[in-house]
């Protein structure tokens, strides 16, 4: 299935009243305030948020798994649904794989499927946290932290064929993330880990291409509960530092213990010039994996408000944007649209705040006025900015609006049939 241009403009002809109406009377109020809205929504259009290939099938619990039918079965059917969320938001222009789930069998033929739909290929994920079949060493104990070097270097040898593929398809990263660790007290040492970590990323990076990132991902828990070997930022960061200057730390929204200051992290990172990018969702426990935005909005608009001052404050290079989440509840293409918007609304509303006077109220210790600054910005409903971002770059003024009246899951479950299952999952 591939939207058309006109089936978006359809759709947009009988909504287009109302929003003009709302945008006009927003830019009325944004212009009074000394907003450039040309300029913002040229900013907005801009963003561009990778689409993970796994997260377009139903994902599950420990405990089940309900599909809803339809899912992409192949690499290519995957890559028509990415290009099926960027004609409906035009924000998702870049497909992320995940090797060895999405492995192509025909470059050419992939690369023309994502050029057809107007899409590329974003970072380039390993998987040593599973056996695969036939595979001559288990991961059970780990892998690039494993004490037996066979083990280590099974999935080094992994992570350079990742690279292999990445270049072939033209993407420019490499997400690392290792579910290494311990559950027991004494099961391992703790400090060997993290040396047999280091020693096998730096094989990987030698291998790792000079207009490339190599992003090291880190979580504090599961599926290890006593120790994970790269459980926070800040052994993400030692890490990178000590590879070298393609090496970068990934923030996951989800990869953090409960009330954990992330705008901290990503200020601090982005001064040294070490963030590589995020994968986005949101939790309330832990990692949930939840649609962006759903549970914790204000604290997504100041991860933002420290990233748009740090786009102007620091030299950190451009970032990978990619969402990483699970949909057990909601069709996932839905679910992948709201967390879009979700990430466009926090970062538009981050682009409002008023640096100048927060910096000025910063400087004579006014916590109100600076708090009012903030929460001025958060409170400003720019739906109507992105609906018109999303309009004149061809999208559709409400994408979830124009998904379901044009019946794209029924296509696809009459395309596919109910029992298709995402490769992966």
């Amino acid at each position: 299935m591939k939207l058309t241009l006109d089936q978006i403009q359809a759709q947009n002809t009988s909504l287009s009243a109302d929003h003009t109406r709302s945008f006009e009377f927003l830019a009325e109020s944004l212009d009074k305030k000394g907003n450039n809205v040309e300029e913002l929504i040229s900013k907005i259009q801009a963003l561009q948020i990778a689409i993970p290939s796994w997260a377009l099938g139903t994902g599950g619990t420990r405990f089940g798994r309900f599909s809803g039918g339809g899912e992409p079965a192949t690499l290519i059917q995957k890559i028509q649904d990415v290009g099926i969320l960027h004609a409906l938001n035009q924000s998702s222009n870049a497909v992320s794989l995940h090797i060895p789930w999405d492995i192509p069998s025909d470059y050419q033929a992939i690369k023309d499927s994502a050029s057809e739909v107007g899409i590329g290929f974003d970072a380039v994920n390993s998987n040593t946290f599973q056996d695969q079949a036939d595979q001559t060493h288990s991961y059970k104990f780990g892998s690039l932290a494993n004490s037996d070097a066979a083990v280590r270097e099974l999935a080094v040898e992994h992570n350079k064929q990742v690279i292999e593929i990445g270049e072939k398809l033209g993407s420019k990263a490499l997400t690392v993330w290792l579910a290494d660790g311990s559950s027991f007290p004494g099961q391992h040492s703790l400090r060997k880990a993290l040396e047999n970590t280091h020693l096998s990323l730096q094989e990987i990076y030698k291998v790792v291409p000079e207009d490339w990132k190599l992003l090291i991902e880190y979580k504090p828990y599961e599926p290890n509960f006593y120790s994970t070997v790269i459980q926070d930022w800040g052994t993400s960061f030692l890490l990178a530092n000590k590879l070298g200057k393609k090496a970068y730390t990934l923030v996951d929204l989800g990869h953090h213990l409960p009330n954990t200051n992330i705008e901290q992290i990503v200020a601090t990172l982005m001064t040294e010039g070490k963030l590589g990018g995020f994968h986005f969702n949101d939790s309330k426990y832990g990692d949930d994996d939840l649609t962006v935005g759903s549970v914790k909005p204000y604290q997504l608009f100041l991860i933002f408000q420290e990233l748009v001052k740090g786009f102007s404050e620091t030299n950190n290079p451009p970032l990978s944007w990619m969402i990483d989440a699970s949909h057990n509840l909601k069709d996932p293409m839905e679910d992948l649209i709201q967390s879009v918007q979700a990430i466009k609304l926090a970062y538009a509303q981050a682009l409002l705040v008023d640096s100048k006077n927060l910096e000025a109220a910063q400087e004579v210790h006014d916590v109100a006025a600076a708090q009012e600054i903030l929460q001025d910005a958060y409170r400003t409903d720019l739906r109507p900015l992105l609906a018109e971002a999303m309009r004149r770059s061809g999208g559709a003024i409400d994408p979830i609006k124009a998904f379901r009246s044009l019946k794209v899951r029924e296509t696809l479950i009459e395309e596919r049939g109910l029992k298709s299952i995402a490769s992966g999952l």
